[in-house]
Order: structure tokens, then sequence, then C-alpha cells
């Protein structure tokens, strides 16, 4: 999803209407505040990835404030910020660009440059979701079911597991099976591929 923040409407349905052109999803917004109400709300991250085009000057809350706040939250990976302005400086763009965020766009831009900049944006995003959602994942084992995992992951079979841990063999088939419903794989090997 490419959220569009601006504070001038042209800008945001020229912008609306090219993501459409790429066959991205796009959702506007007219200031930063509002972004920050939806982003506040259970916030159900694209599968497709996510990315964030922001105006740097607007009333109000700035696209740099904003910028701020969704770095101190550390969601710029997740929601990688490409700012446009109008009024753009070197050292402005550089400095944005240190802080951690994907690109800096100057009014008037290359629509196709632009659009080629927000799908490598969405592809890291995606990236970052999934490693998320594995690290989340792999939070959930525990202690217990960590070290079935680790020798999982080296080829052991429950036998052996058993004996090194010195547990049951029915209770490595238990942990096994809460680890593979846990981090959602249904093979060793899908375990082994999500984890590389």
């Amino acid at each position: 999803m490419l959220h569009i923040i601006d504070d001038e409407e042209v800008i945001r349905d020229s912008l609306s209407w090219l993501a459409r052109s790429r066959q991205i999803a796009a959702h506007s917004y007219e200031s930063a505040e509002k972004f920050l109400h939806a982003l506040d709300k259970p916030l159900i991250f694209d599968s497709q990835g996510d990315c964030i085009l922001l105006d740097v000057r607007m009333p109000g809350l700035t696209g740099i404030n904003l910028f701020e706040m969704l770095a101190a939250r550390q969601l710029t990976k997740r929601l990688p910020v490409i700012f446009l302005t109008g009024h753009g400086d070197v050292p402005m763009a550089v400095d944005t660009l240190k802080r951690g965020a994907f690109d800096f766009f100057e009014k008037p831009f290359n629509d196709n440059k632009l659009m080629d900049r927000v799908q490598e944006a969405l592809a890291m995003s995606r990236q970052a979701s999934s490693a998320a959602l594995v690290h989340d994942r792999l939070a959930s084992l525990s202690a217990r079911e960590k070290e079935v995992l680790d020798l999982i992951l080296l080829g052991k079979m429950n036998k052996v597991i058993a004996d090194q841990l010195g547990i049951s063999m029915r209770t490595v088939e238990v942990h096994r099976a809460h680890i593979f419903d846990k981090m959602q794989v249904k093979t060793a090997v899908e375990l082994a591929g999500l984890l590389k």
C-alpha cells in the first residue's frame, strides 16, 4: 500500500492516479496528523509492502516531524519514506537520507523514476515485514522449543533429539508439532527455508 501524505489535494489525486497506473494500491492523507491517527489504530501491514510518499512542508505537523516519529517507533524499514518537496535543498535531502529516509524527490519530479523508487521501497518493506513476522514467531517459542528447533535445523531425528535433551520421544514429537504450528510450516525443510 502506498500512503500519500500531502496537504495539496491535486498532488494527492495525481499521485494516486500514478500509483494505480502501476497497479499499486494507494491511500491518501491530507495531513501528517490524519496519517498518525490511522497509524495509531491497529495497523495491518500490507502483504505487498508499504511505502510513504511524504510532503516535507505541511501546515501543522511537518513531514520531517512525522518521519522523526516513525523513526523513533522503528517503523522506517516497514514503512520506507520517500520525501517530496517543492522547497528542498541539498543539506535537507542529505540529512533525511542519513537518518533513514528511502529517497528524496524535488517537485516537479519524473513520474517513472518516482514510481520505480516506490516499487523498490515496497519490495524492501515486504522483506522487512517478512523478517519481523519470522522474528515474532520465533519469540513465541518456549526455551525448550528453541532447543528442539536448533536440533531439528541440524537435521537430527526425534530419537536423537530425545536422547540429547534427556526427554521422551513423544515429548519431542509434541514440541516439534508446536514449533511447526507456531512457525506456520509443515515440514523441517520448510522451516529451514524460513530461517535461512
